[in-house]
Parts: C-alpha cells; structure tokens; sequence
C-alpha cells in the first residue's frame, strides 16, 4: 500500500512545514454565526448493484456518518470497500436504477436520495462538488481547461462568456497555477499531472461549493506533488469555510487533513471517530493492519502486509467480512456480523473483541 512519507501525522507524530509559499489573496469572512449541525449526514446508506453474474453486489452496507460545516472527514480503506461508491452516492453518480440505493442522505435538510432527478443538477456542482480520482479520464480531453470551467460558471450562475473567463483564470491563479492567463488556454495533455489535478479542483470550487467530495485526489502523483495538493486543499477549504469529504487508501494523507476518520471494509464502517483517536488507539484489526502497513510516526519498524485479499462483495462470508485476514479471528466472529460498539465515548469499531468496557483487549 502506498504511503506519504513526507505527511506528518497532525501533531500526534511530528510537524511538517508546508511547502506552499505563495498565500492566496482571496480572502472570505466565515458565517458570523457558524452552523453546528452537520452539513451533510449519511444515515444507514445501502447501495447494491446488480451483477453481470446474475447476484448482486452489495458495495455499501449500513453506512452512517457525519460531516461538520468546514471540517473535514476521511474514509479510509483499501480498494473494493466501498469507499468511492459512497463518495458518490451523496451526488447520486451511481447508475440508476441498476444501483439501487436505501437509507438517507441529508444535505441542509433535504435527502438526497429521495429528491427528483431534475432537482439534482441544483446541487451537483453548485452546492457540492467533486474532485475525482483521475484528472486525465475526468477532464475533457477535446475541451481547453478555461473552457471547461468557464462551461460550469456559465451553466450553474449564468455568468457572461467574457466574465466567466476572466474568473477562470482568477481561478486558476487560486491553485497556483503558472501563468494562468496561458494555461487557461491548454488542454489537459498539455498540463503535468499536478497542474490537471489542480485544474479539476479549481472547476470544483467555481460555484463555492459548500462540500467538496474528494475521491483519491493524490493518486498516481509523487510525493512531492500529493503533498502539494494536501496542502492546497487544506489552503481552500480555510479560505471559504468548505467542509471536505476525503476518500483515500493512504494513512498519512488522511493525517494530514482529517478531523474525523471512518475506517471501511467490505462495504461496511469497522472504525469511526476522531483522527486521533483512532489512530492513537485502533480498536479494529484491521485498522490497526492499515497503520503497519504505512510508514508513520506510531509505526517505524518494518512495514507489515494485510495477508489475503478483499472479499468478493457478491459473496460475503458470514460472520465477519475480515475474518479470513484476521490475526485475532475467534470462533465467534462467524457467527454473525458484529455491531459497532463503542470503544469511548465517540469512538466505535465492529468487532466482537470489543467491549463496551471501552477496553479493547486485543494488542494494537
């Protein structure tokens, strides 16, 4: 599993200084009185699809989570979890009707998933946006950057040609990009790997989204540049008081940018609660399997694989879905699929070695 191992671990571990030199100059005021309800609430999310087989994947099960105005929430998984397919669910991205959806998505009040198809163009975009995995698929390769988004201020605010390109570059200058008055003209093949990435997140900040969903935005990027993108998502988000859902495989990008964590596993929420917490003391096998894998500053001794691979989410075996993988595996964990307990107060995981004693009495 890859790992930045330049990111710190928040201040449980070490201080990075960042290698953002050029602050940005935009500056808007937060709310005078800021929202303390969440600004986006996923309670007990299904999304099944239907096989080419002839069965059905059920990619997420009982997901439930909670995103606070201007925080930032990561979910963290290996792939196959589930992760993405939650990510885009909130926009409702997954196809319909060939996924089939059960349980809510609030957003400001309203659920998503019970809204009419013609109400979602409102809030693609406009209120919550994406930042997605790969820049070079998710970018019009035919299209010139500028054009794009100056496409996204005209179709969600009505904004002249001539004055929406004039934001784009302002835009553009925003995410530090080089010359933006030239760049702005490029196509995405023209541009390095971090400068498309960094394109993407500035279409997805035209129209001042209130969430940004970002599903592995540091992928296939050197370290260097991830930490780059990190750091100007961190820049942005305490710019326009933005709440951020971050999706990704990799420990020390989560520590770097996380309030609150959610560990997902075949689907399913084993782990959730405050970064430090969890990362401090995992409860979860599994979780504390992530953190051996990856170079931080709680492991630096030898990195150590998850054994085994991901279950098929078409064949889930009873019981524990991490069972087959897992060093503590009891006779016990294939009888049912655990419940989220609670380790202390606001944290949980799923596994039946955890006591509501908030002692876990496995060794992380």
């Amino acid at each position: 599993m890859a790992s930045v191992p330049r990111l710190a671990l928040l201040a449980i571990f070490a201080d990075w200084a960042p290698i953002m030199a050029v602050p940005i100059q935009l500056a808007v005021a937060p709310p005078a009185q800021p929202e303390t309800r969440p600004v986006l609430a996923v309670e007990d999310l299904h999304v099944a699809f239907a096989s080419d087989r002839g069965g059905v994947v059920h990619a997420v099960n009982g997901v439930s989570f909670a995103l606070a105005p201007g925080g930032t929430l990561a979910i963290l998984g290996e792939s196959g979890s589930g992760k993405s397919v939650t990510l885009r669910s909130v926009l409702r991205l997954n196809p319909e009707p060939r996924a089939r959806y059960q349980g809510a998505i609030y957003y400001q009040g309203r659920n998503v998933l019970a809204l009419p198809e013609t109400e979602l163009p409102r809030i693609r975009g406009r209120e919550i946006a994406m930042v997605f995995q790969n820049a070079m698929t998710a970018l019009n390769p035919v299209a010139t950057v500028g054009a794009q988004i100056v496409g996204t201020l005209r179709a969600h605010r009505g904004t002249s040609a001539r004055e929406a390109m004039a934001e784009a570059i302002d835009l553009l200058r925003l995410v530090h990009i080089p010359l933006p008055e030239r760049r702005v003209h490029a196509y995405p093949h023209e541009l390095s790997g971090g400068m498309r990435q960094r394109a993407m997140i500035a279409m997805a900040l035209a129209c001042r989204p209130k969430v940004l969903l970002a599903d592995e935005p540091t992928t296939a990027l050197d370290v260097t540049v991830q930490a780059q993108v990190i750091d100007l998502l961190k820049e942005l988000q305490a710019t326009f008081h933005m709440a951020i859902v971050l999706v990704t495989h990799d420990v020390g990008v989560a520590a770097e940018v996380a309030d609150d964590v959610v560990i997902m596993y075949a689907g399913r929420v084993v782990e959730a609660g405050s970064l430090r917490t969890v990362l401090r003391a995992p409860a979860h096998p599994y979780t504390q399997g992530l953190l051996e894998a990856n170079v931080t500053g709680r492991h630096r001794g030898r990195l150590v694989t998850i054994p085994g691979q991901p279950p098929d989410l078409a064949e889930l075996p009873p019981g524990c879905a991490f069972g087959p993988r897992c060093r503590h595996v009891a006779p016990a964990c294939e009888q049912a699929v655990p419940d989220l307990c609670a380790v202390v107060p606001g944290h949980t995981a799923r596994c039946v070695l955890v006591k509501p004693s908030g002692i876990p009495p496995i060794s992380a």
